[in-house]
């Protein structure tokens, strides 16, 4: 078994592979780890884990609001169990910061290299790329580093077939929740034709509790993971259909995370 070693960014959501996320960073502990990822090459992959949170706070109580001089900094496990390990999902999502802007003090001029007490935070736009599982976590530095092991994607039997069946599934679950809602569909994108970047795909455009998403993502293969998106279209667009409304308003926006 190869490991590796990841920085790791704990949330209150699921990454899945080939999913973008936006990040506004301003935590200290945060802000630690990207000013590393940006010491790395310009042009080569600035990975780290995103992890979903099973139980813990996704900002830290010293961390809540916007950076402070005289607030104490949280350390790299705060908020967290003694042991990270227990307060994590075990699979999670590698994500490359394809983008990584700095966020100076108002009135300093734009500069990647600026010093450490001219930057607040940072504008963070990374893709989900590959799966890894969770072997232990070291809290002993300034953020969180996590040992993992890489998740190949494998098929399984029936993949393509299943494909299919999710994408028609998810076209009605769509209906179901722009008609609950009141709005007008979208017309119809075209959508992909590898099985896996269809399970990943509808995995996060569909609204699930974080624990139904994250085992989705854990699946042991694509087909699995697809047979499992089926029964819950299903389910789900026929509870929306009995449903005269759908509170909660957005359901198509992804928030970006508070850190």
């Amino acid at each position: 078994m190869t490991t590796t070693r990841l920085p790791l960014f704990p949330l209150n959501t699921v990454l899945f592979p080939g999913l973008v996320l936006p990040l506004n960073v301003f935590e200290a502990r945060y802000r630690a780890m990207f000013r590393d990822l940006l010491d790395l090459p310009e042009g080569e992959p600035r990975p780290f884990g995103v992890i979903a949170i099973r139980d813990g706070h996704e900002v830290a109580p010293s961390g809540l609001g916007l950076p402070d001089d005289a607030e104490p900094p949280a350390g790299a496990g705060a908020g967290f169990a003694d042991d990270p390990m227990r307060s994590f999902f075990e699979v999670g999502c590698v994500a490359d910061a394809s983008t990584i802007r700095a966020r100076q003090v108002p009135g300093e001029a734009e500069d990647s290299t600026a010093a450490d007490e001219e930057v607040t935070g940072y504008e963070v736009l990374a893709t989900g790329t590959s799966r890894f599982r969770l072997l232990s976590v070291d809290a002993g530095g300034p953020y969180l580093v996590g040992e993992i092991e890489q998740l190949d994607e494998e098929a399984g039997e029936g993949a393509g077939a299943l494909a299919s069946g999710v994408l028609r599934a998810f076209r009605k679950y769509q209906k179901a929740l722009a008609g609950a809602n009141e709005r007008t569909l979208a017309p119809a994108q075209e959508l992909p034709d590898d099985p896996s970047v269809v399970s990943y795909l509808v995995a996060a455009a569909t609204m699930l509790h974080t624990a139904d998403k994250q085992r989705l993502l854990q699946a042991a293969d694509t087909a699995t993971r697809l047979a499992d998106e089926l029964r819950l279209l299903r389910q789900e667009t026929a509870l929306i259909s009995k449903l005269p409304s759908v509170p909660g308003a957005e359901y198509t926006i992804r928030p970006t995370s508070l850190n």
